[in-house]
């Protein structure tokens, strides 16, 4: 059994090196295969994915993804150097990223972040997951494509103008959401079993995946 990963406390150790993500716009074209653009979060299905079987004996027709989805508000926030979510829909509170070395966040700092470094990345192999902003302002997301064979290198992040959602598909590595500064809420639907499968950078790769800010 894994050890429990601490969200909310990395003890990541320092001088970690950093691999910086391309950030591009998020478009139909560029999301392809991550997921897609969402103009309505009603009228966004998520995807659940069927329980596995676990012997040669197939899982019966129309049962193992019964579960449905749960709903809810994330946060994404900004204190200071460390950035911040809290998942309504889970019961989640996470240390999301940080604008400087790990070592020397602080929550008082009130400079605006200029950057943001990544420790930390998880797919879901039960259902998919959207993503809608909620304040209507630009955020990031990073994501890389499915497989545990998955490298710091293979990560991108996304730029969105805050006018369209992000639905994702099931197995795609990703982060929660991220906010450029300051507090911003998104309505979150998600598979209800929320099955979660992790990659620490630092702890893998010896690496924080860093992308700068770049303000509307």
């Amino acid at each position: 059994m894994s050890t429990p990963i601490d969200y909310l406390n990395p003890a990541l150790p320092e001088g970690l090196r950093r691999v910086t993500m391309p950030v591009v716009d998020a478009t139909p074209a560029t999301l392809d295969g991550y997921g897609r653009l969402v103009d309505d979060p009603n009228e966004c299905r998520v995807e659940i994915v069927q329980w596995p079987a676990m012997g040669s004996r197939p899982i019966d027709p129309g049962t193992g993804d019964e579960a449905g989805t749960t709903e809810g508000v994330f946060v994404s926030e900004w204190r200071g150097d460390i950035l911040y979510g809290r998942n309504e829909a889970v019961g989640g509170h996470y240390v999301l990223a940080y604008a400087t070395e790990p070592d020397e966040a602080r929550e008082d700092n009130a400079a605006p972040p200029e950057r943001m470094l990544l420790w930390h990345a998880n797919y879901h192999p039960d259902g998919g997951q959207l993503f809608f902003p909620l304040d209507h302002r630009p955020f990031y997301v990073p994501l890389a494509l499915p497989g545990d064979d998955v490298t710091p290198e293979k990560f991108v992040c996304f730029r969105f103008d805050g006018r369209q959602g992000l639905y994702i598909h099931p197995n795609i590595w990703h982060e929660g959401v991220f906010t450029l500064g300051g507090t911003q809420r998104f309505f979150d639907k998600q598979g209800a079993v929320h099955a979660r499968v992790s990659v620490e950078f630092g702890r893998e790769f010896g690496c924080l995946l860093e992308a700068p800010i770049v303000y509307p």
